[in-house]
């Protein structure tokens, strides 16, 4: 992936809240998918939900976006409570790619990127759409895909098709929910570049993996969950201990350092 050319926002200096959770609580059948959570996502960082199955990553994502009002306590945008947003408004700002992002109608590949620009038609920046598009298949490494529709793509290819929707919204936030799962080894390390690269413009990036070791490598900050509640938000140095993924996770780890960049690399405990 290759994000030359664009690279505006920086509407806020890097550090300011964009997204503030406040106690928030979701519930559904009597089951707390989040309790009582307070979390801030702030412009020019790259925040990773990590959690194991049913932590609530999800759930807290939807939540932050607006997908899903909580049943208790408050959301946030820009310091004023996200209810005051109307949708439009909120798809200007922020973009989310959702874990389940199927195509089920034969749209070509650029059909479904274009579909990222809707928010801004019949208005000045819809003028940007060509550029816009053009930018986000270069950069998702999809103009091979030429006019195939969706439906016979792979699994990896959708996703890259999906991701690139996103980005070509160009708003100041970007919501990702698993964006590798479906990647290879290659398109992973292509796609968090290009992550990285929107954080280091000024973009707020939520993203929400299973990968340890990737939220290492690129994450400013990890949020820990586990059975709905924030176990601990801080560096990947003082989230991913030993001590700390083994009681979470309900499995030994141990955590090295790489040789070359001192960061953790996570792996579970085995006999020899």
């Amino acid at each position: 992936m290759n994000a030359k050319h664009f690279i505006a926002p920086m509407p806020q200096p890097a550090g300011t809240p964009v997204f503030e959770a406040v106690d928030i609580t979701v519930e559904r059948g009597g089951r707390k998918l989040l309790d009582e959570v307070s979390i801030e996502l702030r412009a020019g960082e790259i925040l990773a939900l990590l959690g194991p199955n049913g932590a609530g990553k999800s759930t807290l994502m939807a939540a932050l976006s607006g997908d899903l009002p909580p049943d208790g306590g408050e959301v946030r945008f820009t310091g004023q409570p996200l209810t005051q947003w109307n949708l439009r408004e909120l798809s200007r700002r922020r973009s989310v790619l959702l874990q389940d992002n199927q195509v089920l109608f034969p749209f070509t590949v650029h059909q479904v990127v274009e579909m990222g620009r809707a928010p801004w038609r019949r208005t000045p920046l819809e003028d940007e759409d060509p550029e816009a598009i053009s930018w986000a298949i270069e950069a998702a490494n999809i103009r091979h895909l030429g006019n195939r529709r969706v439906p016979t793509l792979s699994g990896g290819e959708r996703a890259r098709t999906a991701f690139a929707r996103v980005i070509a919204g160009r708003t100041g936030a970007l919501m990702l929910d698993e964006p590798t799962a479906a990647l290879d080894l290659g398109h992973q390390e292509e796609l968090l570049q290009l992550v990285r690269q929107r954080a280091d413009a000024g973009d707020a990036v939520l993203i929400v993996v299973h990968d340890l070791n990737l939220a290492a490598s690129f994450a400013d900050r990890i949020a820990l969950l586990s059975s709905g509640k924030l176990v601990t938000c801080g560096s990947p140095e003082t989230v991913l201990t030993e001590s700390l993924l083994t009681e979470v996770y309900e499995t030994p780890v141990e955590v090295i350092r790489h040789p070359v960049t001192g960061r953790g690399i996570v792996l579970p405990r085995r006999e020899a």
